[in-house]
């Protein structure tokens, strides 16, 4: 009668047999996983890297709402095709962010220009020509402004701190004598302003090389009589021997001119004083 094989069991045994079970099972689980078994529960923090997504598998639906912000777009990733219709709008211009050369020529129509926007300061040299004015766009109330200086005059009294300057020359021989001694003469003349003052001036009459506060002198020569705000200086550059005295007529000396009065001892010679005069409005 033969004996029937009953294998003692040992601990290697049971082992090794453990452990045949558990390689079998695992790798018959891995090869049949379910679709949609792996959740995000069954994947470790960081288990899906960059290597791991498919190319193109992330697309415009997979992103969550503001998940690309400034440092996740790359340089020049932005193109004119990617951005919307009426997307750039006025606040999300920056400062200084548009400049000349940004603007094509002609964008800048005259529809764009706000009401004043274009100041005296943004107007280039010789901007506005002739071309420029439409007609009677220059009035008489532009010209007495901008042109005051030197049109004010025509149109009115002379300014407050302009100058007139002008010449005289009095003198002449009438000759003879009376009882015995030669008699002195007097000559007149009178000077008109070529623009009226709002108010008569000062007067003063100033000797050869003499100069004042009123009367600042000559100017470094002979033809620029200078005058004080609101003065009247004659100034004397040349006279005969036979002169006396040069003086204004207090009774002609007005907003409109003055008169002059010279006196000579000699009246059988020719005598004669000259010399330049000056006014300033007040």
């Amino acid at each position: 009668m033969s004996k029937r094989f009953i294998p003692k069991l040992s601990y290697s045994n049971v082992i090794a047999t453990i452990a045949l079970f558990v390689a079998l099972g695992g790798a018959a689980v891995a090869a049949g996983l379910p679709k949609n078994s792996v959740g995000p529960n069954q994947l470790k923090r960081g288990a899906v890297t960059a290597a791991k997504i498919r190319k193109q598998a992330v697309t415009s639906g997979k992103l969550a709402p503001g998940a690309v912000i400034p440092g996740k777009i790359g340089p020049n990733a932005v193109g004119p095709s990617n951005i919307g219709n009426g997307a750039i709008t006025s606040a999300k211009i920056g400062a200084g962010a548009v400049i000349a050369n940004s603007i094509k020529n002609s964008v800048v129509t005259t529809n764009k220009l706000n009401n004043g926007a274009v100041t005296n300061q943004k107007l280039a040299a010789n901007a506005v020509n002739n071309s420029n004015l439409a007609n009677g766009a220059v009035t008489a109330s532009k010209v007495s402004s901008k042109f005051g200086e030197e049109l004010g005059p025509i149109i009115g009294n002379l300014k407050s701190g302009q100058t007139l300057r002008g010449v005289f020359d009095l003198g002449g021989n009438i000759g003879g004598k009376e009882a015995g001694f030669v008699k002195a003469v007097s000559f007149r003349d009178s000077v008109s302003f070529q623009f009226p003052l709002a108010n008569s001036p000062a007067t003063n009459v100033m000797l050869p090389g003499t100069s004042s506060t009123a009367c600042p002198g000559l100017g470094g020569g002979s033809t620029t009589p200078q005058a004080a705000a609101g003065q009247l200086c004659v100034y004397i550059t040349a006279k005969s021997a036979e002169f006396e005295d040069l003086g204004i007529d207090p009774g002609t000396a007005n907003r409109l001119g003055f008169g002059l009065l010279a006196q000579f001892k000699n009246a059988e010679v020719d005598g004669f004083v000259q010399g330049v005069w000056a006014v300033t409005a007040p």
